[in-house]
């Protein structure tokens, strides 16, 4: 059985009500057997429950809105819709690696990619990075910037500050963790990916790639949130547009500013703003200290026992301390 009949019949499903196997196998005209094993399917690989009644046929517990280009670009500030191209995958390995390849391959700014379902998502250090099918948002954009790689230090952070201003319009009291994190009552809600390619004097593409959790978060490694927690239900083309119309503001503003324009922004969300942290590198020894929030490029800076230290984002990770 293909993965194509698996999501075929998973959207014939998406409604949360009962449907005849015998229905859905004259629909997509295939065999009732394959319907069986694509039920199956959805529920051994994209852990959904489906519930097969005797009389009734199949019925998922949960209904899905599925993406839809269309209702995306509804929604669509007339900016926005000018400039981005959008493009939806039903499975795909990884946004972020499909885009950066387009991006050496020459494609042109604005294209932005959602996906059903990641089978490599990943976050920032090479974390994995997975979500239920139709429980959160999985997507990538590619900006192409006339600066170099060093003008966009700070840009996952004012990529941050694009999300929460969406979240919080919808009453979700979120924070952000430096560099790239968006939690809800201290776990992640959100996070965010950028990849970078070009010269130091420009230009730059860069593919940002956002993950957050509606419902039903997956496994990431570490406690996480859905938008439920808040008793936030918000549609996802709906959320995805908005997010869309933020973040090419965000952007045209970064790209003219910098990330001074962010900072005081960045500074009133920060989760962790004159909070004792525990920075842990890769390589070496813990730091402890306190943190003091972000420099005009977004490097943190921390109190310690050796005075004030500047850390740039990729060196540490942040963690509060008791």
């Amino acid at each position: 059985m293909s993965e194509q009949h698996a999501f075929a019949v998973l959207k014939a499903l998406s409604d949360g009500r009962f449907h005849s196997g015998e229905g859905i196998a004259q629909a997509l005209g295939v065999s009732r057997t394959l319907v069986w094993q694509a039920v199956h399917a959805i529920e051994s690989e994209f852990g959904l429950t489906v519930y097969s009644v005797r009389g009734q046929g199949y019925k998922l517990a949960d209904s899905l809105e599925w993406l839809d280009v269309g209702a995306i670009r509804a929604g669509l500030s007339d900016g926005a819709a000018d400039t981005y191209a959008l493009a939806l995958a039903d499975r795909i390995d990884s946004t972020n690696t499909h885009l950066m390849q387009r991006a050496a391959a020459g494609a042109p700014h604005g294209i932005v990619l959602g996906a059903e379902w990641q089978s490599a998502g990943r976050g920032r250090l090479g974390r994995r990075w997975q979500m239920k099918l139709g429980g959160g948002l999985a997507f990538s954009l590619l900006w192409r910037f006339d600066a170099g790689l060093a003008a966009l230090s700070g840009l996952s952070l004012a990529v941050g500050v694009a999300i929460v201003r969406v979240l919080m319009r919808h009453g979700v009291p979120v924070r952000l963790k430096w560099p790239n994190d968006v939690l809800l009552d201290g776990r992640k809600l959100a996070g965010i990916l950028i990849e970078l390619s070009g010269d130091a004097l420009g230009p730059a593409a860069v593919v940002i790639g956002i993950g957050l959790n509606l419902a039903s978060p997956g496994e990431v490694g570490q406690p996480v949130a859905g938008l439920a927690d808040a008793g936030v239900n918000v549609g996802r083309n709906q959320l995805l547009a908005e997010l869309l119309n933020e973040l090419h503001m965000v952007l045209d503003q970064f790209s003219r500013d910098g990330f001074g324009a962010f900072r005081g922004e960045w500074l009133g969300y920060s989760a962790h703003l004159d909070q004792p942290v525990t920075l842990r590198f890769s390589h070496g020894e813990p730091v402890d200290g306190i943190a003091r929030g972000v420099d005009d490029k977004g490097a943190l800076l921390v109190d310690t026992g050796a005075g004030t230290k500047v850390f740039h984002v990729g060196e540490v990770s942040l963690r509060a301390r008791a």
